[in-house]
């Protein structure tokens, strides 16, 4: 099966990598603005379809394109319903961090299966969601966490992964989730529509 990922995430691809499975990267071109009064989990969910749609177009996959699988995803952070994606800059980045210092907030990440097998239309969407607390951090260490350039392309301005496990205090639900993947429900959910495991469709040649 021809597996392509519909993100230029690092975090992402590594996560497939690590499965041992084989696909292609296409990076999707949409507006990812939020539509007025849109929910964030509508939103959210929105943007994953979008993206794997787009990347279908570009590929100009079809029923008739054998067996292949798109895989798109976004993530936002919560915070007293306030939607925190990407920061625009490193102003940006330092006032998410200060927000979130001390206190709760919540990863949502959206994803969606577009594909086919057996000449048959398959897709799916799904999304989960994680509570994370941040301990209570000086102005000066998020300045410095800044300058090491680890937040700037990412939803809230923090890695899971990376230093910012020296901050974070509890999570409750998928840390999978907030590196970027939650990949049990992933996995799950290609289970589900493909028939079969993801490892056994798209194994890595050694």
């Amino acid at each position: 099966m021809d597996l392509i990922l519909a993100s230029a995430s690092p975090r992402r691809q590594q996560m497939l990598r690590d499965l041992g499975v084989s696909f292609k990267i296409h990076s999707p071109d949409i507006d990812e603005g939020r539509l007025r009064g849109e929910p964030a989990s509508v939103y959210v969910s929105r943007l994953a379809r979008e993206k794997a749609e787009c990347i279908v177009a570009k590929t100009r996959k079809t029923p008739e394109s054998g067996d292949w699988a798109v895989l798109a995803a976004d993530t936002v952070v919560i915070y007293e319903k306030l939607v925190l994606g990407k920061p625009n800059d490193v102003e940006d980045a330092v006032r998410m961090l200060r927000r979130l210092s001390g206190r709760t907030h919540e990863v949502v990440t959206a994803f969606y299966w577009s594909g086919a097998r057996g000449g048959k239309v398959r897709a799916a969407a799904g999304h989960a969601r994680t509570k994370v607390t941040f301990a209570d951090m000086p102005v000066e260490f998020w300045k410095w966490y800044v300058s090491t350039g680890e937040p700037m392309d990412k939803a809230g301005a923090y890695a899971a992964q990376g230093i910012g496990m020296s901050f974070i205090e509890r999570v409750s639900g998928s840390y999978a989730n907030v590196v970027g993947l939650p990949l049990s429900q992933v996995l799950a959910s290609f289970r589900k529509i493909f028939d079969g495991d993801l490892r056994e469709h798209c194994a890595a040649t050694k």
